[in-house]
């Protein structure tokens, strides 16, 4: 595959220290030096609460958000940008499939740009695979 959309789950997975997953670790590791990651401009904003809750609820001390917040950054990244069009696509998605409007941007943004999905959503990963998208991890 040459383009994947990672969602949030599977960033989050990778850095955040208790809720690392090792099959985050190994799609990371296994991505070749040309693969274009994608994400939904929703990602910023939802691994940012993430990372607000996990400080706040001291699951991490402020270095660690800092360094988080650094490295995610810099990461090598196309942001697919919402538009009022986007409202209306994805809440069609979520309730054909069952999903949170969330969810349904990063399965919206795999199908619309012939990418693979990588998520450790169970249920995102079920719906993105009975729609013949490669799933990831």
């Amino acid at each position: 595959m040459s383009s994947w959309v990672v969602d949030c789950s599977l960033v989050l997975g990778w850095c955040l220290p208790d809720e690392r997953s090792d099959r985050a670790d190994r799609f990371f590791a296994a991505l070749p030096p040309n693969v274009i990651l994608r994400i939904p401009s929703l990602f910023w904003v939802e691994s940012g609460n993430a990372l607000a809750v996990a400080v706040r609820k001291k699951r991490m001390p402020q270095e660690e958000w800092d360094r988080l917040l650094s490295l995610l950054s810099r990461l090598p990244v196309v942001t697919d940008p919402a538009t009022p069009e986007t409202m209306k696509r994805l809440s069609a998605l979520a309730i054909r499939h069952g999903l949170s409007a969330y969810d349904a941007a990063y399965l919206d943004l795999a199908v619309r740009s012939a990418s693979g999905l990588a998520t450790l959503d169970d249920r995102l990963g079920e719906v993105a695979a009975g729609l013949g998208l490669e799933v990831a991890v």
